[in-house]
Parts: structure tokens; sequence; C-alpha cells
């Protein structure tokens, strides 16, 4: 029985459908029964939790022979670093109680600095956290900047006619698919040959800076001078707590923007066939991208 977390977002999801077009059983673990649902005709269980409760955490774990862990994401969230300090706790301490021997936990490129990252210094202290756990295997794979972070974009394209953020413009970031995040996940999963306490680095098909990131979506969709403009912070926080994030997540995504200007936040390892995901930027906006942008321009 494998338990997979986070089933109703971009990797969880992948994980549980792969895994059981494998034949494998699945225990999938969310909030809400009835965004789970869809699972039941593939053979899934549903287990409903709060991952902040350890002890509905661990009964989910009970019997797993692996699993898939993450601190899921919370743009609402008033103090989002408390609210992953206590899912990674609750975590850890359902995976010793319920014995769990291998688990696989997404993390981030950058996870290796221990603060100025903004999320990602929540990461860190989950693989810290994880890795103090007696007799557990665990692989944290380190993804980098996901694809699917440029949908923000679709609301400022058509409000604006351009893209923007607090990320350099000419900075180059190792984009990748969750679908790929999730495929890594899948086979690590299912091989389990895994030992002690392991990080790896995924790093999608290339790196890309926004301006040609900007010129790719832009020939997509029919705007071919589509530009991207890098905004201070005090921009990017008004304008992200105007689309619902709250104030506190706000402030993190620039703290991790300029961790990542600056460096702070990097690959660590060099590109290699065994970091390199398939999927290229141009099939995310051709699949992904530009639905999502003429579906906002029908519904408008």
């Amino acid at each position: 029985m494998y338990v997979i977390l986070g089933a109703s977002g971009h990797t969880g999801k992948v994980v549980a459908e792969t895994l059981l077009d494998g034949g494998q059983k699945v225990r999938v673990v969310g909030r809400s029964k009835q965004r789970l649902e869809g699972f039941t005709v593939l053979g899934a269980e549903i287990f409903e939790a709060n991952l902040a409760d350890s002890a509905a955490v661990t009964k989910a774990f009970k019997g797993a022979k692996a699993v898939y862990a993450l601190v899921p994401p919370n743009l609402a969230s008033a103090d989002y670093r408390a609210e992953q300090a206590a899912v990674t706790e609750s975590l850890a301490k359902a995976l010793e109680a319920a014995g769990v021997t291998h688990v696989v936990a997404l993390s981030s490129f950058g996870a290796d600095k221990t603060d100025k990252t903004g999320p990602i210094a929540g990461l860190h202290a989950m693989e810290e956290r994880l890795s103090q756990i007696p007799k557990l295997n665990s692989l944290f794979l380190r993804a980098g900047y996901f694809m699917e972070n440029l949908l923000g974009q679709v609301g400022a394209i058509k409000s604006f006619g351009m893209m923007a953020g607090p990320v350099r413009e000419d900075l180059a970031l190792p984009m990748i698919a969750t679908h790929d995040i999730a495929a890594a996940a899948a086979d690590a999963l299912a091989k389990l040959d895994f030992r002690g306490h392991q990080t790896r680095e995924l790093l999608g098909q290339r790196d890309l800076n926004y301006l040609k990131m900007a010129q790719i979506i832009g020939a997509a969709i029919g705007i071919p001078n589509l530009n991207y403009v890098q905004l201070p912070d005090e921009q990017v926080i008004q304008a992200m707590t105007q689309m619902g994030i709250s104030k506190n997540m706000a402030i993190l995504i620039c703290e991790m923007a300029d961790a990542l200007d600056s460096g702070h936040v990097r690959a660590l390892e060099p590109r290699s066939a065994a970091n390199t995901t398939p999927t290229t930027f141009e099939e995310f906006v051709h699949d992904v991208f530009v639905p999502a942008y003429k579906g906002q321009a029908a519904g408008a």
C-alpha cells in the first residue's frame, strides 16, 4: 500500500494515478473527500485528514509500504512558516508512529539553505526533521522552478499586456513541469532503491529567464512583443494581496525572489541526464498555458 499526500494537487495526483496504473494499491489523503472522489473509480482508497493532525495522519500511514509526502502550499495563510512547521512535525510523528520505512518528499532547490529563502526555508526544516527519524529511508526531491507558477501571469497579460514579477528578467531558472516531478517521485516509490537520507535535484529540461519565457508565451498566444517587467517588492505585494494572496505569503514570495536574484538560492548539481527532465517549456505552454489563457478569456 502506497500512501499519497496532496493527491488533489499537481504532483500528488499524477503520482497516485501512475502507481494505480501500475497495479499498485494506493491510499490518497486529503482534507476534502469530495476533491478525492475521482480516485475511487481508479481503485484507490480515500482517507480524509488534516495534515496538521498527527493522530489522523498516523492512521492514514498505517500499513504503508511507502509515502509520498509534501507540505501543501497555502497562499491564503496568515503565517505560512508556522503552518509549514506544524505540518512537518505532524508528518514526522506520524511516519515514526506508523513505522513507515520509506518516504519520497517534495522539496525544492535551495533547501540546503537555512533561512532568507521564503517558503523554501520551511522545506529545509522539513528535510532536517524527517532525517532525524530512526529507520526511515527518505528521498528529498529538490525540484526546480515550477512551470505552473507562470499560470499566475494570465491575469497580468490580460489586464496589462505584459508579464510581471519580482524576479530579475535575465535570471536563468531551472524550469520544470510538475508532471515530471511526479514521474520521478512515482518511479522512486516503485523502486524503493534509496537508503538513508538522500537529496536529488530535478532541474527541468533547460534553464530559461523570464524574457525568453515571455517571448515563447507571446508567440503562442498571438502577442509577439510580450514583455516581462521586474517590479519592486512593494508593488508585487500589493498586487498579490489584491489577488487574494495573504500579505504574509506575498512577503515570503518576495524573499524567495530576492534569494533567487542574489544567487543565495541556486541549483547545486551540475546539469546531467539524471536531473534533466523531458517536458520542454514550449510543450508546457502549448498543453497547459494556452488552454488556461483561452479559458480565462472565454469566461471574461
